[in-house]
Order: structure tokens, then sequence, then C-alpha cells
């Protein structure tokens, strides 16, 4: 049996998480950047919608900033300030809570003050006062892996953490660099990383098409489901999707990111798999 944490056990502590007697995979979920509060709200109010009806453990995902963009004149965000707030509107509204990725060390306790779940970005899982920072925060450390990374190499990324004093780290896949412009997954990853800790599979970034010569990254969205279900079967503990009402008008990853009107059908379908694998 590949489920090696139960998902009480790997969510405990999180502060308004819901449907941990469930034994489903969690899902963090919502827009690659906060664009603005209603763009926020609505998104939020959409996925709550689905995964109570699911039973779908539920943290909103939104990044309060950019930092990695191809072009100088990319999105980066509406302000760090407003765009945290907003992060945290969400979580008081909904009862419901929320992560971000941050970028530099100083940014990990001002996160923190809004957020429950922090985000170390593949590109710079290596660094190691960014990853302590996080950790000493006391909230949970998800650690991307990096596209140029073994999932073996990611035990170290974890010791970190828990060399900062905190067991709290989660391992997020979002695929392996493969040639210049794109990326596969590599399903032996998954059971391999979760002997290190709960391993998320970040389905819509594992399926850009970085480095494209016009400076804006591409993606396969139409493979979404294909990658999410083999990550289910696989045995991943989460979900990591970033979904839209608007993809082709979003300001951030549009490219590869799910049409929220296709949200519900991909997790019932997902809630299935997961109990064939939970039988096993």
């Amino acid at each position: 049996m590949l489920l090696t944490k139960t998902t009480t056990m790997t969510l405990a502590g999180i502060p308004n998480i819901k449907h941990t007697d469930k034994n489903n995979f969690f899902l963090l979920a919502g827009p690659c950047a906060i664009e603005g509060e209603d763009m926020a709200m609505r998104i939020a109010e959409k996925v709550i919608t689905i995964t109570d009806k699911l039973g779908i453990p539920y943290i909103f995902k939104g990044s309060y900033r950019k930092a990695n963009r191809s072009r100088i004149d990319s999105f980066t965000g509406i302000g760090d300030e407003k765009a945290l707030k907003i992060l945290r509107k969400v979580s008081e509204t909904f009862h419901v809570p929320t992560v971000t990725d941050i970028h530099e060390a100083s940014e990990a306790a001002i996160a923190a003050q809004y957020v429950d779940v922090l985000q170390i970005p593949a590109f710079l899982v290596r660094q190691t006062d960014l990853v302590v920072a996080a950790a000493q925060t006391g909230k949970v450390v998800n650690l991307k892996k990096g596209q140029f990374m073994s999932p073996e190499a990611m035990q170290h990324a974890v010791q970190k953490v828990k060399d900062a004093g905190s067991d709290k780290a989660w391992i997020t896949d979002r695929g392996t660099m493969f040639g210049y412009q794109d990326m596969i997954v590599d399903f032996r990853g998954i059971p391999t990383m979760k002997q290190y800790a709960p391993v998320v599979l970040d389905v819509t970034h594992s399926l850009q098409q970085p480095n494209q010569s016009v400076g804006v990254t591409g993606g396969r969205p139409e493979m979404i489901a294909t990658i999410a279900r083999a990550g289910i079967a696989t045995g991943a503990d989460g979900l990591f999707i970033e979904t839209h009402f608007d993809p082709a008008n979003a300001k951030s990853d549009g490219a590869n990111m799910l049409d929220i009107a296709k949200l519900e059908k991909l997790l019932t379908d997902l809630v299935a798999i997961r109990q064939v694998v939970n039988d096993l």
C-alpha cells in the first residue's frame, strides 16, 4: 500500500483545515497570483463549495508576489501588503487555511503573519537561509522539488527544516526539466520522496513549457487530468492545482492553469481513484 501517512497526521496543526477524517488527498488550489480581492474571493468560494461536497481537505493558494519572471515587464503583483491582506481575508471569510510562496529569508516572518503554509519555490529550494527562516516561523514548509534535482536529493531540504527545529515539511514535485522547453514527471519520485515527508504533486506547473522565445511560459493544460490521475494512483498525499475563471486572461501562468469550470469533474474522478488506492 502506498499511503504511508494518514491525512490527519499530515495536516495536523493547520488552522481551519476540514475533512481530515476522510482519508482523502488534500488540495492546494487557487490562482497563480493574487490579481485582486474579487477574483481571489470568487475562486476561493467556488473551490470550497466543491471540496466540501467531495470531502477534500483544502488550502487556498495564491502568490502575493511573483519574483521569478521571464521578462522585466511581466506581472509581479498588486503590492505585497495588499495581496497578503487579501489572503488573510480569504482565510477569515471562509475559515480556510492559505499558502503563499516566499523568495527571501526576510519575507518568512512577514508572510507567516498572514498565511498558514509557506512555500519555497523550486528554483530556491537549495537556499539554506530561506528554508531555515521558513521553518523557524513554525508554519508548514512546502518545499518544491527543484526542476534540476533528483527525488533523492530532496531529503536534504527536508533535513534542513528538521535541523531548524521543525517537523512540518512537505515536498511538492513540479516536474523535472526535459531539454530546454519542457517538463516531465517521473512518478517513481513520489514513493521515493514519501520516505522523507508527505508528497504533493503540482499538476499544473508540471505541464509548463518554460523558456519560450517570446518570454512567456507556455503549457499543456489538456494534460492536467492525466497527470493528476497518475499522481493519485501512485500515492501522492496532496495535489497542487492552479485554477482561474478565465485562464486565457490571467496575469500569470495562464497557459498551464485549469479552467475552474472543469475542476469539479476532475476532483470527483480523483476522489474515486483515491478510494481504490485506499482499498489496496
